[in-house]
């Protein structure tokens, strides 16, 4: 029955994909879904592809092994999307343009773009690579399957739902995936492994004493969990491309802002599940067999299918999220300008068949590397260091400090990108030392280049600021989607 479940699922994902084939007809469509999405979807989609396997699975196991404490991963990606909203997401969003390359060359001038979009292109194929070995655990559990077929499998579902409708599909399957993770997580798993587990006090009383500790994990875990994860989501190209989905800056900061919330409701219930699961398997071997082991042992296969659903949901958001992010890059900053050509001109179809190209290569370069990765982990640590050490500061300070320049901008992204990858060299992978090494001499070097050359000519500044306050030629909406 719990198979039966997941195999509607995945028929239903790849039939949105045919629906979203059907509104993606332009460039705009394609990429940003038009740039019409109003506060139900944007917020739904928004909390989808931040809450993926690391959130839903990786979430429970901390919580398994740390109990309360160890929702403080999900509560750094939830306050990294709160920040987005509240501050940035209504300026970003009147740019009217498709990656953060773009904002940069926008605000710095040229120079800039290939460099950042190379580094952005990176850190989202790795992120698109490790979400995709998540749900191969799922798959492998359910039919019985080894490692690379279900990773050709999921990624197989993901590649054609993304290819067909790019952001429209996408979207659709979001709101979809979102609607069943709240349902799967809120109303079946959390109600009852607490329930079964002797409610909050039996369970607390069954716990080792620190699991109610909101240290735990450990002080400079939690730190860095926030510099990594918070800073990550507030420049990471998979997440501003969701923010372009907003038909408007309000709901872009409004619903993003409820988007935020719910992401921390979401860490809480991910620990609790982990807290209960230890009362309930009090040995399990590996902390991230916590969720699929408390789901079957729990739950009625009916649930269990439903709620494993759910996982699949968590991951496939994050990955086709990711893979569309991968693909905008590479063809936006990357071939368009080292062909030194517009990237608007073409027929509307031209952009829609080349666009889904990309998608449809990129998607089987995921797969492949998948198949062949093994510390996931260490690779999503590496490309999370570089994109906050080599992007945060010529992003923000773009954003905040008028006087940042493009040399600046550049010196900080080569600098804090070396000197990230040298100490991670020297240290470790998994240390805390790279990415404040990173960030530091990043934001000196962009402080100093900055200041050392010509400020930003005001015809740039002017053209920046037009767009900051949405004064641009912007495409005409057919209809605005609630």
């Amino acid at each position: 029955m719990d198979v039966a479940v997941v195999a509607i699922y995945i028929v239903a994902m790849i039939a949105f994909g045919f629906w979203g084939k059907r509104k993606a007809t332009t460039q705009s469509d394609f990429l940003v879904a038009g740039r019409r999405l109003g506060p139900f979807l944007y917020s739904g989609t928004m909390a989808a592809i931040v809450l993926g396997g690391a959130s839903t699975i990786g979430g429970v196991g901390l919580g398994y092994q740390y109990g309360i404490s160890g929702m403080w991963l999900v509560v750094a990606i939830g306050v990294g999307i709160l920040l987005l909203s509240l501050l940035f997401a209504g300026r970003i969003q009147r740019l009217r343009v498709y990656t953060v390359s773009q904002m940069l060359e926008l605000r710095y001038g040229p120079g800039s773009s290939v460099l950042s979009g190379l580094v952005m292109w990176g850190y989202t194929l790795m992120l698109s690579v490790t979400s995709t070995i998540a749900y191969a655990t799922i798959f492998g559990a359910l039919f019985d399957m080894a490692k690379v077929p279900s990773i050709i499998l999921g990624g197989s579902v993901v590649i054609l739902y993304s290819t067909l409708g790019g952001m429209w599909s996408i979207t659709l399957t979001d709101f979809v995936q979102f609607i069943i993770k709240t349902i799967g997580i809120f109303f079946i798993l959390l109600p009852i492994v607490v329930i079964r587990a002797g409610g909050f006090s039996g369970m607390i009383a069954k716990l080792p004493s620190d699991a109610t500790s909101w240290t735990a994990i450990g002080g400079s875990t939690i730190v860095t969990y926030f510099v990594i994860y918070t800073f990550g989501l507030l420049i990471g190209q998979d997440i501003w491309q969701r923010v372009f989905t907003a038909r408007s800056p309000g709901v872009a900061r409004w619903a993003g802002t409820a988007a935020g919330v719910y992401c921390l409701l979401y860490a809480a219930a991910g620990a609790l599940i982990g807290m209960a699961a230890h009362v309930l398997l009090p040995k399990l071997d590996a902390r991230d067999d916590a969720f699929a082991r408390i789901v079957e042992a729990q739950l009625h296969p009916l649930l269990a299918g439903l709620v494993l659903a759910a996982a699949l949901a968590a991951v496939m958001s994050t990955s086709s999220g990711a893979l569309i992010a991968t693909a905008t890059v590479f063809s936006q900053d990357i071939v368009a300008r080292l062909r030194h050509h517009d990237v608007e001109s073409g027929s509307e179809h031209d952009h829609v068949r080349n666009n889904r190209l990309y998608v449809a290569g990129f998607g089987v370069v995921m797969v492949i590397i998948a198949c062949v990765l093994q510390d996931v982990v260490a690779a999503l640590t590496v490309a999370y260091d570089i994109l906050v050490g080599g992007l945060l500061v010529p992003i923000l300070g773009g954003l905040v400090w008028r006087r940042g320049t493009n040399v600046g901008a550049v010196m900080a992204m080569a600098v804090g990108t070396l000197a990230t990858l040298v100490t991670m060299v020297s240290t470790d992978i998994f240390a805390n030392e790279p990415i404040y090494v990173g960030l530091a001499s990043g934001l000196v070097v962009y402080v100093v280049g900055s200041l050392a050359s010509k400020p930003t000519a005001p015809a740039i500044l002017a053209e920046w600021d037009r767009r900051s306050r949405g004064e641009s030629t912007v495409e005409q909406p057919a209809n605005e989607i609630a």
